[in-house]
């Protein structure tokens, strides 16, 4: 009689599900957790704060005092780090010096404020709004280039259906008719390269970033490298600071418990982005960043009375399994088949060792 499947051929239900349990338990998806809860927050009293309190804080103003946390915050861990031998004010005093690249990083963010600004002063909220979802395939897309990762066709068609299912998430904000209107004398060539040369910026600034942490020669710790980027951030927002003028309010006005609690959450938000990308990569900081857009819009509607259609509940369906089917995909990496063809130099090579067996 026929015997039956052997045990090799049967699927290993255990060990599936230790690797589940593993992903699952992993500092990497607590981190990631964590992101999408501290966007889902920020999101939210933001929405609060400039919505229904209608303050007139300079937002800069409160990144800066954000930048300013995060140095403090870094500068403790570093110091809790050193060797009892090592004193913390010469070591942070080399970071700063050793701290081109992450100024390049902070430029680059400057860079993309500006271009923002300018997309937003000639084409619609609408526009924009489609647009900036193009921020994760252009992650996925440097982070191929500049890491030489390669990922599955299961992967990019999650990251596809993920875009999609934001921007359908998105719908009231591109299919709305003042939405839509382009701001008057707008020059929508213009404003299209900017959103665009930013959606670009971003993908190559998170993969530049996760470059600097897992591969750069000088392997400084996570800690060492925010205190970096915070220390290069301050100028780039002194100067907004300066030329915004402080907004409707001056220099220092407007401020509230509100906004002191939005500079503490968008530092905390800057230390997770690293902490997420040390322990994953940017490409699942882009899903958990993604995924508080449902989580904020949830929220949003259940405390502030946000809009929440069933054409969004159906997109935010689409985008957590779309997160599921990227993040939990395990499809194997290619192997040579035992079937390929020899290449032609081991051919020849295997044919003057078997002519070489007969003659003996």
């Amino acid at each position: 009689s026929d015997e039956g499947p052997s045990s090799r051929d049967q699927p290993d239900y255990k060990t599936e599900a230790r690797m589940f349990s593993s992903v699952m338990n992993s500092t990497k998806l607590a981190v990631l957790f964590l992101l999408c809860m501290q966007n889902t927050l920020f999101t939210v009293m933001r929405r609060y704060s400039q919505g229904v309190l209608r303050e007139q804080y300079s937002k800069y103003e409160v990144l800066l005092v954000g930048e300013f946390i995060k140095i403090v915050y870094s500068a403790f861990k570093i110091a809790a780090d050193l060797s009892p031998s090592e004193k913390a004010v010469p070591r942070l005093r080399y970071l700063i010096r050793r701290s081109r690249k992450m100024a390049v990083l902070a430029c680059i963010y400057g860079a993309m404020n500006i271009l923002s600004f300018v997309s937003l002063r000639n084409i619609s909220a609408g526009m924009f709004t489609i647009f900036a979802q193009l921020k994760i395939l252009t992650t996925a897309t440097c982070s191929t280039i500049m890491l030489g990762r390669s990922y599955s066709m299961t992967k990019w068609r999650a990251l596809i259906s993920l875009m999609m299912g934001v921007l359908l998430f998105s719908e009231p904000i591109w299919n709305n008719s003042e939405r839509s209107k382009s701001p008057e004398g707008g020059n929508v060539v213009l404003g299209t390269a900017a959103v665009l040369t930013e959606v670009t910026l971003s993908g190559f600034a998170s993969i530049y970033f996760e470059k600097v942490i897992k591969t750069d020669p000088e392997q400084l710790g996570i800690w060492e490298r925010n205190y970096q980027l915070a220390f290069g951030s301050v100028p780039i927002y002194l100067m907004f600071m300066i030329f915004g003028g402080g907004g409707d309010v001056g220099h220092g006005g407007g401020w509230s418990i509100v906004a002191v609690m939005l500079a503490i959450l968008g530092a905390a938000g800057g230390l997770l982005v690293a902490l997420s990308i040390k322990h994953g990569d940017s490409i699942l900081k882009t899903l958990a960043t993604t995924g508080a857009i449902v989580f904020s819009a949830t929220l949003d509607h259940m405390v502030l009375g946000g809009p929440l259609t069933s054409i969004m509940m159906i997109a935010g369906v689409q985008v957590v399994l779309s997160i599921c089917n990227y993040t939990f995909d395990q499809t194997p990496s290619a192997e040579p088949s035992s079937n390929a063809p020899t290449p032609p130099a081991q051919r020849d090579e295997e044919m003057q060792k078997l002519n070489s067996e007969n003659k003996n």
